[in-house]
């Protein structure tokens, strides 16, 4: 009898442990961020166009492709909550109209619409639509209430609109109203049969393309992403993560919270986040020699802010790159004591070893002659920021081998 008891425990234990262990071996998706805006609060003299019944139409241009894909809303600085009357997708094409065919709903939770909770970003249902790499996604967000906060990403360096009432399935939106801002939408992450790589770019301004061409994608990570492409390392996404006027240390109204505080959320939680490239530090100088600060930033903060990232980024398995600080002589911030500054920081970065690679684009971009200063065919006109022919030139000068 108690053989048999033995045997009848087995049997139920076999049975209880099978739709477990069936379901462990169903295949699981793997999500990466294709394309990222970091969120920002707002300000006053920084709002979008009034948002209150209205379709907000944006295009973004995705680095790499899915079988499916989702979108990340941001309602991370409002109080209040927003809520999503529809939400629609479509592909362009080449000659800049809708793809035939591609027009897509976008639920939650399988329903039209969605409630953006107060200081939260949600994510969609996958949207059933192969996303080619390097494709440009056109979002329509149906607003049908006032949003008084929005959650925005200030440099989006692209055409959007806003138009009157619900035309979130409009080929073409009527009676609208342009803005360069990105509004509410701040990511957007591709669905893949296996793992991919997804290099984060940490940075400021001079990552978030400020003075590049509008609509045209030339900012550093996005020919980074096209280079990867072209080189068979298709399965390699870029998340680019600047702000512009963005700092390593302190956080300023309108140029986001510090590098260190959006760490977790800008790099680490970022879906299938492998390598962080950090190319931040110059707005840390260049501000406190400006605003007169009365106790600037030194070398030794940057660094002991640097090495923050890199623990930070290590205990979750990323690589970290660091990138030297371009120079930036005639801009209107710079200083004696801020160069000498950035000098000791590009010194370190060079030679700390604490990271897993170094990126000199202070080497790359600096005039030969006057190696404080950009080379002239790199400088968009305020020394500071460089134009298109800069932000190849950055590209470029990435070892696509640390990514093989």
């Amino acid at each position: 009898m108690k053989n048999l008891l033995l045997a009848l425990v087995s049997i139920l234990a076999v049975l209880n442990t099978a739709p477990a262990q069936a379901q462990q071996t169903e295949p699981q998706p793997y999500w990466a961020r294709s394309w990222y805006a970091a969120p920002l609060a707002a300000t006053a003299d920084r709002m979008p166009p009034p948002l209150n019944n209205t379709t907000v139409r944006q295009t973004v241009r995705v680095s790499l492709g899915g079988e499916r894909f989702r979108l990340r809303l941001s309602n991370e600085f409002g109080d209040a909550p927003v809520r999503i009357g529809r939400a629609t997708v479509f592909l362009i094409g080449d000659d800049g109209t809708p793809v035939a065919g591609s027009e897509r709903d976008v639920k939650f939770d399988g329903r039209p619409g969605a409630v953006l909770p107060g200081g939260a970003p949600i994510l969609s249902d996958p949207v059933d639509l192969d996303l080619p790499e390097l494709s440009r996604l056109t979002v329509s967000l149906y607003l049908p209430d006032e949003v008084p906060q929005p959650t925005i990403h200030l440099l989006g360096l692209a055409t959007g609109q806003v138009g009157p009432g619900d035309q979130a399935s409009a080929p073409e939106l009527t009676d609208a109203v342009t803005t360069t801002q990105r509004v509410l939408l701040s990511g957007v992450d591709v669905e893949r049969a296996r793992p991919a790589r997804v290099i984060v770019t940490l940075g400021d301004s001079i990552t978030d393309g400020a003075n590049g061409t509008r609509d045209a994608d030339r900012r550093w990570p996005d020919l980074l992403a096209r280079r990867l492409q072209a080189a068979g390392l298709t399965d390699i996404a870029v998340a680019n993560a600047g702000i512009s006027g963005n700092r390593i240390l302190n956080p300023r109204a309108g140029l986001g919270v510090s590098a260190l505080a959006r760490f977790d959320r800008d790099v680490l939680a970022v879906p299938g986040a492998t390598d962080v490239i950090i190319l931040e530090g110059v707005n840390d100088i260049g501000m406190a020699w400006r605003d007169k600060d009365p106790h600037p930033p030194t070398a030794a903060d940057l660094i002991a802010g640097y090495r923050q990232m890199i623990a930070r980024a290590h205990a979750r398995g990323l690589r970290v790159f660091l990138a030297t600080i371009l120079p930036y002589e005639g801009a209107n911030y710079w200083s004696e004591p801020g160069e000498s500054a950035r000098q000791a920081v590009n010194t370190w970065i060079r030679s700390e070893g604490e990271a897993d690679g170094v990126i000199d684009f202070d080497l790359i971009m600096r005039d030969p002659a006057s190696p404080t200063r950009l080379a002239a065919a790199y400088d968009s006109g305020d020394r500071l920021h460089p134009n298109d022919a800069g932000f190849r030139a950055m590209a470029d000068a990435i070892d696509l081998n640390l990514f093989r």
